[in-house]
């Protein structure tokens, strides 16, 4: 005896798959003649229909991404473009106050070099210290 459809739609009735839907042996004239879906939960809850536990399933591992140089992500230093920046704008910085005359010759070309080998952190480093000489 053919129970494929009984099966389909006691897993619609109960919301599970058709792999898991057991029908009791003893029973089954009462399960062929089961129309409705009603009749399907009478018979869920009288045991004639039972739905297999599920046994569960080892965790998928994953596979790890191998380093490659496709996939290898460096960060990007901008170390020069910073450098340049600062050192654009201090030498403007200085030469303008060269041009005011409120710096000597000597002290310009001192700074430039200063400049050049990074003392200053900014701006503003360069005006405390300039302060500071005063």
């Amino acid at each position: 005896m053919n129970l494929e459809n009984k099966k389909a739609l006691a897993a619609k009735t109960l919301g599970v798959g058709k792999e898991r839907i057991i029908f009791n042996n003893e029973r089954l004239q009462e399960i062929k003649e089961a129309i409705t879906r009603q009749d399907i939960r009478d018979l869920f809850s009288s045991k004639a229909i039972s739905v297999r536990v599920i046994s569960g399933r080892k965790a998928k591992i994953g596979r790890k991404t191998r380093r490659r140089f496709g996939s290898i992500k460096k960060t990007i230093n901008h170390g020069k473009r910073n450098y340049v920046i600062l050192t654009r704008k201090l030498r403007n910085y200085i030469n303008e106050l060269r041009k005011q005359e409120s710096l000597s010759e000597a002290d310009y070309q001192k700074l430039r070099k200063q400049i050049r080998a990074s003392i200053f952190r900014s701006k503003s480093h360069l005006k405390e210290i300039l302060a500071g000489k005063k």
